[in-house]
Order: C-alpha cells, then sequence, then structure tokens
C-alpha cells in the first residue's frame, strides 16, 4: 500500500530566524506535521479494512479522520514550501499581474489574506487560491484543515493559524506573526503553483459567465 510520507523541510530548522524560530520549526514540521502523516496512514489502513469487511458503519467515521489528517498533511507540505529564507518581496510575472488584476494591487491582496488569517474562528489557515470556474485569484478561510474549503479551490499559498505555528515566539500576537510570513514567501514556488493550477480543466465552462459589461479574460 502506498502511504504518506513526512517530508523533509527544504532548509534547516533555524533558516527561517527571526521570523520564524528553529525551536517552533522543530516542532511543527517533526511534531505536529508527522502526527498527521501517522493518524492520516492509520485512518486509511483502518478504512481499507472496514471495505475489505463490508462494515459500512465505520467507514463514514474513518473518512472524516483520513480527510481532517490528509488535509493537515497537504497544508503543512505546501507551507514548507511557500517560506524560503531571504525570500518575500512581491511577485513579478503572471503572478503579479494577476494578483494586480483580480485584488487591484499587491497591498490589498496583503490586507486581504492578512485579514482572514486574523479572523479565523478557532483553528484554521487562510490561503491564496485559483478558482478553475471563474479563472481567477481569490483568497480562502479554512476551517481546521479541510471545512468550508472552496469546492476545485486551488491552493497557491497557505497561511498556518493554528496556534502550534506561532505561539512560542509571538504568544497572541499572531497577527505580527502573519505579517513576518511576508519577509519569507517564496514567490518562485507559488508562481510554480499558479502556474500549473492554471492548467486545471473542470469542463465548467457554462457554470460561469463574465458579468454585463465586462471584459473576457
Amino acid at each position: 500500500m502506498t502511504r504518506y510520507v513526512l517530508p523533509d523541510l527544504p532548509y534547516d530548522y533555524g533558516a527561517l530566524e527571526p521570523h520564524v524560530s528553529a525551536e517552533i520549526m522543530k516542532l511543527h514540521h517533526d511534531k505536529h506535521h508527522r502526527a498527521y502523516v501517522e493518524k492520516a496512514n492509520a485512518a486509511l489502513e483502518k478504512l481499507l479494512e472496514a471495505q475489505k469487511r463490508d462494515n459500512f458503519e465505520q467507514i463514514a467515521t474513518l473518512e472524516r479522520q483520513l480527510a481532517f489528517n490528509v488535509s493537515g498533511h497537504v497544508l503543512h507540505s505546501i507551507f514548507w514550501q511557500n517560506l524560503a529564507p531571504q525570500a518575500g518581496g512581491e511577485p513579478g510575472g503572471s503572478l503579479g499581474k494577476a494578483i494586480d488584476a483580480d485584488f487591484g494591487s499587491f497591498h490589498a491582496f496583503q490586507s486581504q489574506i492578512l485579514g482572514a488569517a486574523s479572523t479565523v474562528m478557532g483553528s484554521g489557515w487562510a490561503a491564496l487560491v485559483w478558482d478553475p470556474v471563474l479563472r481567477r485569484l481569490a483568497t480562502a478561510q479554512i476551517h481546521d484543515h479541510q471545512g468550508e474549503v472552496m469546492q476545485a479551490g486551488v491552493p497557491l499559498l497557505v497561511i498556518d493559524a493554528w496556534e502550534h505555528a506561532y505561539y512560542l515566539q509571538y504568544r497572541t500576537e499572531k497577527d505580527q506573526f502573519f505579517k513576518a510570513l511576508f519577509n519569507l514567501w517564496n514567490w518562485r514556488d507559488i508562481q510554480a503553483r499558479f502556474e500549473r493550477a492554471q492548467q486545471l480543466d473542470l469542463n465548467l465552462a457554462e457554470a460561469a459567465s463574465p458579468a454585463p459589461g465586462a471584459t473576457p479574460s
């Protein structure tokens, strides 16, 4: 059986300092992310066993466990790659142009995603996503790891708003953590995700139409 695997960090634990401490990175990656991977594999094994036994009473519960843990695994895996030492700034290329077109400016995008991260109720994430139906960028809040997700929305950049991502260093000042991440965004990674996401075709062209008077993109 193919199993989920904890990916190595693409940099040393302390590479993102002073914005994210080595202590947080080690705890976040080695403990929290690892737990999602282990629990995802455990849920998958139990699910496959329940399917073999036609034990349909357990399947719904196991599918919820699998969805929660796999989503946590995927979001963290994206998050590590979204970040890089000596990065940040503003994106150029097609991503920069799309941000200007869909949000009005990079500053407006920054304010919108910081607002999304800061107002997550409980535990969750904020994300820059590609909407393949309207074929535009948007921001989204993600409750826990998978709740309130725009169906088919492709995450390009994610902000971990769970307490374990920031509390050891920033305590209750989570907004400062979210702002600090803008010194670390790996726009090369996010640009590559944007380019791949635009290739997604859901065959739903009739599910959207330009607003009256709008210029087709």
